[in-house]
């Protein structure tokens, strides 16, 4: 071991999960480099703001500096957890071009541009890896990538955002509306001031990008991945859900679709209904959970926290654990396999089932005159329920699988019709009951 070259080591951030990453690469000094087979060294840490201080660590080693940190010839791993598109992009290029294997957990920047990083990690014959950038310490991205390589995964279904996750929870357990559960949400620290990309669905699209691409060995973008969020969830939703045996869930739905003009693939995040007693629908709080189906390992769940800085910094020592053993052993680990290079299909392409809720006259022939619509537009109806409320009636209808594009042109077409009026529920009903 004291022969062994030190490995030099930068971080880029230090928030939450940079200074847990940074108290472990201290504290655990010895052990890592017994993992490893040599020692690392923290040569710097940049920081947006100067004068940066933490007890036990060197003033020396912040800067804000980070364009002149990552290009240092001491360094040879280079650790990025700024986030965002810009400057984590620039200087991830720029760390794999001056020799440096990388370590991101930036969902937003891969699914964006995971292209770019790849092409460069490869010119430079350097490591990119990413394990922490979805569902935090649970171990998802590497089976992905190395486990089930041999087979052929056919559907990745996902919880992987843990504010959205404790939301709808709360919805279910305690009868709480959407505003008070995200107020809750937020004073526990589940949530941010600003829960945009959590309940709008942008930071589990992203997610749902990178889950896709490594699943079926073909480039997903953000821009590819259908999205809704869980704003327009009601407590009735909720209500609605249990009277079917069901729970509400925000899922990352990513599925291979084998036709007959070819296989092809989509990549889908919004709320939906499912069995209460499919795995995922005890997923509770903020926790994460990823359930996989392949052909040949059948069925696969991974669970555990999403998120915290602890447990995300855990699934970056593991791949700095193993770019810093390929940097030693001068190998390269996994690139990126598009090999397949399937079509990437539009929401309205993908099949589905539907959940919907009306408002409509009670008189005769109001159930007949509904059930037309469903079959003009091709869509079968697996069970109606029809409650009276005075001279008003609901009926709740939950569909068999059809199009997308299908069950939405019947709602639209529905809406319009003189004797409804109003369509106050609708939403998707997914994976089916585990066997």
């Amino acid at each position: 071991m004291s022969r062994a070259r030190t490995l030099g080591v930068a971080l880029l951030g230090c928030g939450a999960v940079g200074s847990e990453v940074m108290r472990l690469l201290l504290d655990q000094a010895d052990e890592l480099a017994v993992r490893i087979g040599a020692p690392l060294e923290l040569r710097g840490i940049a920081v947006r703001r100067p004068g940066r201080r933490d007890v036990g660590v060197p003033a020396e080693l912040f800067t804000t500096d980070a364009d002149a940190l990552v290009a240092r010839s001491d360094v040879d791993l280079v650790v990025e957890l700024i986030g965002g598109i810009e400057p984590a992009r620039t200087l991830i290029v720029s760390a794999l071009a001056h020799g440096s294997s990388v370590v991101t957990a930036n969902k937003a920047l891969l699914a964006e541009d995971a292209a770019l990083l790849f092409e460069a990690a490869e010119k430079a014959d350097r490591d990119l890896w990413f394990e922490a950038a979805v569902a935090g310490a649970i171990p998802i991205l590497r089976p992905l990538r190395e486990s089930l390589a041999g087979d052929r995964v056919q559907r990745v279904l996902g919880i992987v955002n843990g504010t959205t996750n404790f939301v709808l929870d709360r919805m279910s357990t305690t009868g709480a509306g959407f505003i008070e559960a995200l107020e809750e949400a937020q004073r526990l620290g589940f949530a941010e001031a600003d829960p945009t990309a959590d309940v709008d669905g942008f930071d589990a699209a992203a997610k749902a990008a990178i889950l896709a691409s490594l699943a079926f060995h073909t480039r997903v973008t953000s821009a590819d991945v259908h999205r809704e969020g869980i704003s327009a969830v009601s407590a009735a939703d909720v209500t609605s859900a249990e009277q079917l045996g069901c729970v509400v869930k925000l899922l990352a739905i990513c599925e291979r679709h084998d036709r007959s003009e070819g296989p092809a693939v989509s990549a889908r995040v919004h709320p939906a209904m499912i069995p209460a007693d499919h795995p995922l629908a005890s997923v509770r709080e903020a926790y994460n959970a990823v359930f996989v189906e392949s052909e040949a390992a059948g069925q696969l769940m991974f669970y555990g926290p999403g998120a915290g800085g602890a447990p995300t910094a855990s699934a970056v020592l593991g791949d700095l654990v193993s770019a810093a053993r390929n940097r030693l052993g001068d190998v390269r680990g996994v690139g990126e396999s598009v090999h397949a290079d399937l079509e990437v299909l539009a929401m309205g392409d993908t099949v589905t089932r539907y959940h919907v809720c009306l408002d409509v006259e009670d008189r005769l022939g109001v159930l007949a005159a509904v059930a037309t619509e469903f079959s003009r537009h091709g869509v079968s109806i697996q069970t109606v329920r029809q409650e009276g409320q005075g001279g008003d009636a609901e009926l709740v209808i939950v569909t068999h699988r059809a199009r997308d594009a299908a069950l939405a042109a019947t709602v639209e077409a529905l809406a319009a019709m003189d004797m409804v009026s109003a369509v106050t529920s609708v939403m998707r009903v997914e994976a089916e009951a585990a066997t």
